[in-house]
């Protein structure tokens, strides 16, 4: 999970800091987090029969644990010489899970034809395109229409195929300034780029550009992490790469151990934002979130108990709980091998919440090597390996929920170990939560958390120490929310409630 979420903002980062390049020209980057070179990038265009195809080329090895992953992702945009959007392609190699597609056709700027394939399995859907969105030639041509008079001040939205969405962009044009790139300083102009994704709180990056607008160095926190990107020769960004252990980076200190955190009936935590902190927590049916009057967070967690009750599958009209049966990329829950396991995993049972911990227990034995050197794996890909961290006990989790038509998604956030390689505290982590308990009209259901990752190591499953920082469909853009707001507050005070 910590590997993909980096990798997430990179393709961000990528997007507003597009170079201004010419025909067939190829600009090589370094990239570099926390001071360590962990990769490359690289930004071609080529302009022919009247349109102009832009691609960037990403590769990454960061460690978990002494557990080298390397993660590789290429976009690629086709536009008209005006910039009017015709098609893309994105491609992930996720360490050693096998390939990730998804191509669009953009039909008259309206519709959005999506062609998914990961393991041989192929899924075909229709999206609405953004209304005014643009991709990288026409953020380029609005770039130089803008120009770099210090000041300058324009919104827009860019559309990355990496998280299938379009982000809000606020560019300011800054002051010129001497820029270090690698012992070679050079005068540059400063463009800070504020990123914003609708409930998913903001990123603020900042590029130098020289005077053609060629991006030659950009800068980004991600989860209290600093990213570079420089320009550099092409020996160097391909060459070899530092060892980056994120484990550490990634966790949140507790003010205090937190006894058997599984027995807690409730826990409600004090969380200190940092100044200027812009990041949102979601409030669900087991958390949440209030702001305080002196700017702090009172965040209270409450796991919601449902011993029994409901059907599935779902037969509501909610549109929510609808979207949340639907098989996506990550979670192909209309491939018949995750319809063959989660009919497996659900035997006759015809109770709902009997049905989610049947899956829940199931994922938890089905998945038998817990390796940290997966990157992010979809449903398929952990059904044909059975490894993984619990990022893919939670895609695989939500997946087998859908296929028997339980409303579910995936939760990203951290959550409490007492002890992970030596670190106590909270850890960036994944689950699950399936909508539970609804009557036959398929209301007043609640939404119920599944850890199979927390119970095949022996810890009771979902439980207060869970604190979730985002909930979707287990998709790249869901790791936005994570990657704005850790790093962004410290957990200053917490009160447990235990059974009496």
């Amino acid at each position: 999970m910590i590997g993909r979420k980096c990798v997430v903002a990179l393709w961000v980062l990528i997007a507003v800091s597009a170079p201004a390049l010419a025909a067939t020209e190829a600009q090589y980057l370094a990239v570099f987090m926390e001071g360590k070179k962990i990769g490359h990038a690289v930004h071609t265009r080529a302009e022919a029969g009247g349109e102009v195809t832009t691609s960037d080329d990403v590769s990454i090895t960061i460690s978990r644990l002494g557990f080298p992953v390397t993660i590789q992702m290429m976009e690629t945009s086709v536009e008209t010489t005006a910039g009017r959007p015709l098609r893309f392609e994105s491609t992930q190699q996720l360490a050693a899970m096998a390939n990730m597609k998804v191509a669009g056709i953009i039909k008259d700027g309206v519709v959005v034809d999506v062609t998914s394939t990961s393991m041989g399995a192929e899924q075909k859907s229709t999206m609405p395109w953004p209304a005014g969105a643009v991709m990288a030639e026409g953020l380029r041509l609005l770039s130089l229409k803008k120009g770099l008079t210090t000041g300058t001040e324009y919104t827009v939205d860019i559309f990355s195929p990496g998280v299938m969405q379009a982000l809000n962009a606020k560019v300011t044009i800054g002051e010129t300034k001497a820029v270090d790139l690698l012992g070679r300083v050079v005068k540059l102009t400063e463009v800070t780029t504020i990123l914003s994704m609708p409930g998913a709180g903001q990123m603020t990056s900042a590029s130098y550009v020289d005077a053609e607008l060629r991006a030659l160095k950009s800068t980004m926190p991600i989860a209290g992490m600093q990213v570079e990107m420089v320009d550099c020769p092409k020996e160097f960004a391909l060459g070899s790469n530092d060892v980056l252990d994120l484990i550490d980076k990634m966790f949140v200190k507790s003010p205090e151990p937190i006894e058997n955190v599984g027995s807690a009936l409730s826990i409600t935590y004090t969380l200190n934002p940092g100044k200027g902190a812009n990041f949102t927590i979601p409030s669900t049916d087991n958390q949440t979130a209030k702001r305080l009057s002196d700017g702090k967070i009172s965040l209270v967690i409450k796991p919601v108990t449902v011993s029994s009750g409901g059907t599935f599958p779902y037969k509501g009209s909610d549109p929510r709980l609808l979207e949340a049966v639907k098989p996506t990329r990550f979670l192909q829950s209309d491939d018949k091998r995750i319809v063959e396991l989660a009919r497996k995993a659900v035997g006759d049972t015809k109770d709902a919440v009997e049905a989610v911990r049947r899956i829940e227990s199931f994922v938890a034995r089905y998945i038998d090597n817990k390796s940290m050197s997966v990157g992010y794996a979809s449903a398929v890909e952990v059904v044909e390996s059975r490894q993984g961290d619990c990022s893919e006990f939670a895609v695989l989790t939500a997946a087998l929920c859908r296929a028997v038509g339980i409303p579910a998604q995936v939760v990203v956030g951290i959550a409490y170990v007492e002890d992970f390689a030596g670190l106590q505290g909270f850890g960036g982590h994944a689950w699950a939560q399936a909508y539970v308990g609804a009557d036959e009209k398929g209301e007043n259901g609640k939404w119920i958390g599944l850890d199979a990752a927390f119970r095949s190591g022996g810890r009771g499953g979902y439980d207060a120490g869970h604190i979730a920082l985002a909930v979707g469909n287990g998709d790249p853009g869901d790791f936005f929310n994570m990657a704005t707001a850790l790093g962004q507050f410290k957990i200053e005070k917490i009160q447990v409630q235990k059974a009496m």
